[in-house]
């Protein structure tokens, strides 16, 4: 067995975890360390996240790390995107750090396109327009705390934040980096004409820097409180940036990398843009050694997850999904991308709701509900294919399915059927193992991506649905 150890530091929306990764006869081995829960928290009628307790439980799994006798050579930190850190000149956090989903963002889309058209902001950036993106956020702070940005000396994504603590090292991972909406596609670093169209302080940005580069060593203090020493990397830290490179792709494909989200798409050298791709919403995210990830995000199991709190965590993913099929002909559907399942405060109200507005049957009890959910997905993978298709001005034959929702054989069922493509589940872990991925590369134990994914292939289960 190599004494070689990696450490993938995870944090999604509602978990983080820690898994030591190893190289054991060419193939890779993971090992769950160490897993906390997350989510935002109610804060003066906003949803912000609590760093300081994200931080505690990054030295928390590092210090298990170390008492299970794993030391890594070197450790990499990913998160959701488009979430950030404000730090003044003294390098402390300057306000609350606001969560995606909190509503302060409401108007400031026709905002920003009184400065700047929203077809020119996508031919500028190649990003889809969410509500929540960075940029929209930014432009809230300006209107509604322009005192604090005013304060900003270094603007920092959540994973370049949490390395900077670790580290004492400052610096922006790119695939992260480009979920701002910031940032220029064929330059692959920010707009600064666009930042300075927009009034933002275009010196608190960073140069951005690929995945793969090393950030530092742990600080002494860090040292002291976990144990052991070891460098720091960036990986590919949008997390869906990880997810995707731990595709097991021996075949050119649509992916699915799915979870809280949804997100669909293709790998491409160059960014698809044009009037297609924007009227359809898709994005042109930067993944690992400047591929692009043109894919649209599509709600996901969020909205099942959602269902499953409101009864208090009764059902288990599996009953649920049983009770779905026992409602297998329930005939309404929702639109999951509409902002009213965004974050409502009751998933199965807001899905009553829609149903009884479009004339539709309105479903009453779980599996009637978890049925209209599912069958909605599904759907919605098969419409956004057509469009993948149409903008590649190619046909594929497969879908890859990754992340934890590889494990939802229901729904991976009903995509095969509504899709009709061979449908490829597994690894579900893919963040974590992408992000050891770009860690194996930069220590020369990988060669390459292609290395990488053929490992991981040979590696973990992967499920085929016909």
């Amino acid at each position: 067995m190599s004494s070689t150890y990696y450490m993938a530091i995870d944090i999604g929306a509602s978990s983080g975890r820690h898994i030591i990764s190893w190289l054991d006869n060419k193939t890779i081995q993971t090992k769950e360390i160490y897993r906390f829960e997350n989510k935002m928290i109610h804060k003066n009628g906003h949803l912000i996240w609590d760093i300081d307790y994200l931080f505690k439980n990054i030295l928390q799994g590092m210090k298990a790390s170390k008492e299970a006798g794993y030391i890594p050579t070197s450790l990499s930190i990913d998160t959701w995107a488009v979430d950030y850190v404000l730090l003044d000149k003294n390098d402390q956090v300057l306000g609350d750090v606001y969560g995606y989903r909190d509503s302060r963002t409401h108007g400031m889309d026709t905002k920003v396109y009184d400065i700047i058209s929203e077809e020119e902001l996508y031919e500028k950036t190649g990003i889809q327009k969410q509500i929540f993106n960075t940029i929209y956020q930014l432009y809230a702070d300006k209107i509604q705390r322009p005192e604090i940005l005013s304060q900003a000396k270094t603007f920092l994504m959540l994973p370049d934040y949490f390395q900077f603590r670790l580290t004492g090292e400052k610096k922006s991972e790119y695939t992260n980096g480009t979920s701002t909406q910031l940032v220029n596609p064929f330059t692959k670093n920010w707009d600064t004409q666009l930042i300075d169209m927009l009034g933002l302080p275009t010196k608190m940005f960073l140069k951005l820097q690929k995945p793969g580069k090393k950030v530092g060593r742990l600080t002494s203090e860090i040292q002291e409180k976990v144990g052991f020493d070891c460098d720091v990397i960036m990986c590919a830290s949008h997390d869906t940036a990880s997810a995707i490179m731990a595709i097991p792709q021996s075949k050119e494909g649509i992916y699915i990398s799915s979870g809280t989200w949804s997100l669909m798409g293709i790998e491409s050298f160059a960014p698809i843009l044009g009037k297609d791709s924007h009227s359809k919403n898709f994005t042109n995210e930067g993944g690992y050694d400047y591929r692009f990830r043109h894919l649209k995000n599509i709600m996901g199991l969020w909205m099942i997850q959602s269902v499953r709190h409101e009864l208090d965590d009764k059902y288990s993913f599996s009953e649920i999904c049983q009770a779905a099929e026992e409602n297998i002909d329930f005939p309404s559907r929702v639109d999951v991308n509409d902002d009213c399942f965004l974050a409502p405060d009751s998933m199965i109200k807001a899905i009553q709701k829609y149903c009884k507005k479009t004339n539709q049957p309105v479903p009453k009890n779980l599996g009637e509900i978890a049925t209209v959910i599912y069958q909605s997905l599904a759907e919605k993978y098969s419409l956004t294919v057509k469009e993948i298709e149409e903008n590649a001005h190619k046909s594929f034959e497969r879908i890859y399915i990754i992340g934890g929702g590889a494990n939802a054989e229901y729904l991976n069922k009903l995509t095969a059927k509504a899709t009709k493509k061979e449908v490829y589940a597994g690894p579900t872990e893919a963040t974590a193992i992408g992000n050891i991925a770009a860690q194996m590369i930069a220590n020369k134990e990988l060669k390459d991506l292609h290395d990488a994914r053929k490992c991981i292939k040979n590696s973990f289960e992967i499920n085929i649905y016909k």
